[in-house]
C-alpha cells in the first residue's frame, strides 16, 4: 500500500505489546520486537492504515473489539504443522496404550492446550484411528483449545491450504483422511468428529471440565511471565488426574518452574502429576 510506514514507534510498540499480554498473557521480549512489526503489516493493509501509530490511535479511540482481536490474532505464534515432532506424538500414543492395557475398557481423556489451527489434535486423532480402532480399543476423548476464536474456527473447519497439508503429512494419510476441495484440503467427518474444539484462555480461564489423563501444552508457557506461568501450571494440574501426565515443548521444562509435576520415569519427556496415585501403582504413568 503506498505510504505504508513499516517501522513501529516505541509508544505504539508498548501499547500493542500490552494488549497482547492483557488478552493472552504472552509477553514479547525486547529482542523479539520484530514480531510486532512483521505481524502488523497484514493488519495495516487489511484496514487501510498507513502506520502502527494510526492503528494504535484507532484502538484507543474507538475501543474496537474486532480490531483488537485482529491485532492479537496476528501477533500470536501459530506456527505448527502436522506430526510436528512425530516421535513425541508416538510417545503419547504409547503412554495412552499403557493406560488402556492396565485398565481395559477405559476411555482416556486428552487435552491439547494451545492447539493453534488444529494440526496437533488431528495428528493425534489419525494416530489413534490407525492404532486403536482396528484393535477394538476405546478411542480417547480429545479436547483441543486455543485462545484465539478465529484460530479455533479454522481448526474446527479442518480446511488447509496445499502448503499446510504438505507440512509433515505423508501422502498416504493425506489421501486417507482428507478430501480436496479446490485449492484446499478438508478433513473427513469421521476424523473431525473425534475432536472437541473450544476457545480457552490458559492465562485467564479455568480448564475444560473434568480430569485429563494427558495434557499437551507445547510452546505456550514459554511466552508467559513467571508469575503467570505459575498460575497456568496450577490450572493444568487442576485438570490432570493424579498419576496423569503433561507434555511440554522441546525447549520447556517443569524443573525449577513448579512442584506440581515431576519427570516421568516410565515415559521420558512426559511429566507426571504429583502426588502419584495410591495403590494400585499401575493406574498411573509413573
Amino acid at each position: 500500500m503506498p505510504g505504508l510506514q513499516p517501522s513501529v514507534s516505541a509508544g505504539a510498540m508498548n501499547v500493542i505489546a500490552a494488549l497482547l499480554e492483557q488478552r493472552t498473557g504472552q509477553q514479547i521480549a525486547a529482542n523479539r520486537a520484530w514480531r510486532i512489526e512483521t505481524a502488523l503489516k497484514t493488519v495495516l493493509r487489511a484496514h487501510g492504515m498507513q502506520s502502527a501509530d494510526q492503528l494504535v490511535a484507532q484502538l484507543t479511540g474507538t475501543r474496537s473489539g474486532a480490531l483488537a482481536d485482529a491485532v492479537v490474532d496476528a501477533l500470536l505464534n501459530n506456527e505448527t504443522s502436522f506430526f510436528r515432532d512425530a516421535g513425541v506424538l508416538e510417545l503419547v500414543v504409547e503412554a495412552v496404550a499403557a493406560l488402556v492395557e492396565e485398565q481395559p475398557g477405559r476411555r482416556v481423556r486428552i487435552w491439547s492446550a494451545g492447539c493453534s489451527t488444529g494440526q496437533e489434535p488431528y495428528s493425534l486423532a489419525m494416530l489413534f484411528e490407525e492404532a486403536y480402532v482396528a484393535r477394538g480399543l476405546p478411542f480417547p476423548e480429545i479436547v483441543a483449545t486455543d485462545v484465539s476464536a478465529a484460530t479455533i474456527e479454522r481448526a474446527r473447519s479442518g480446511r488447509y491450504s496445499q502448503f499446510e497439508i504438505q507440512r509433515g503429512l505423508p501422502i498416504r494419510r493425506m489421501m486417507t483422511w482428507f478430501d480436496q476441495d479446490g485449492t484446499e484440503w478438508v478433513v473427513r467427518p469421521e476424523l473431525a468428529r473425534r475432536i472437541q474444539f473450544r476457545r480457552q484462555n490458559l492465562a485467564q480461564d479455568p480448564a475444560p471440565p473434568g480430569k485429563f489423563d494427558l495434557i499437551l501444552c507445547r510452546n505456550v508457557l514459554f511466552y508467559f511471565p513467571p508469575a503467570l506461568r505459575t498460575r497456568a501450571y496450577a490450572t493444568l494440574r487442576s485438570a490432570t488426574r493424579d498419576g496423569g501426565a503433561l507434555l511440554l515443548g522441546a525447549g520447556e521444562t517443569v524443573i525449577g518452574q513448579t512442584d506440581a509435576f515431576v519427570p516421568c520415569s516410565r515415559f521420558r519427556g512426559l511429566y507426571r502429576a504429583d502426588p502419584p496415585p495410591p495403590v494400585p501403582r499401575a493406574a498411573g504413568l509413573g
